[in-house]
């Protein structure tokens, strides 16, 4: 059963705003979210330029970079309540790198984040990063997206 979100879709000052909002229509983004949930959630999804990414990656995990997805995990029960900050500049990058459409860089994106701010973990073990993977790959083929990490 697909759990209730409440969802706060934000974009930032980008350029090539259009071609961002077009990939990510509200219905869209929440349906992916829903999809990696547990338990019912209150998410906040902000898409930013690579100023305000890599302010956010520098200040939050002292790493001085714009990265893909920054996930601010605040509660996991009874709710889940999170951020998830997805750097515009470099998802474009990266869905064009890997021959992936933006639209479905951006679902994979926001279901690891998601996956995140319930505790999933890729840093901590191979074992881990394995797990979240596998826990991807399923939730992404639900949604008809083909593996995030073949070529």
């Amino acid at each position: 059963m697909l759990k209730q979100l409440t969802l706060s879709l934000q974009f930032g000052k980008l350029d090539a705003a259009a071609r961002h909002r077009a990939a990510l229509p509200r219905h869209k983004v929440a349906r992916w979210i829903r999809h990696a949930l547990q338990s019912d959630a209150e998410i906040t999804v902000r898409i930013v330029d690579a100023e305000e990414g890599q302010a956010l990656n520098r200040d939050y995990r002292h790493k001085d970079y714009a990265t893909n997805v920054l996930t601010f995990d605040y509660t996991q029960e009874p709710v889940i309540t999170a951020d998830l900050v997805l750097c515009a500049p470099v998802v474009a990058r990266e869905a064009r790198e890997n021959g992936k459409t933006l639209q479905a860089h951006y679902a994979h994106l926001l279901v690891h984040g998601t996956l995140h701010a319930q505790g999933w973990d890729h840093e901590t073990s191979e074992e881990d990063a394995q797990a979240m993977e596998a826990r991807e790959i399923d939730i992404l083929a639900g949604l008809g997206f083909k593996s995030p990490y073949e070529a």
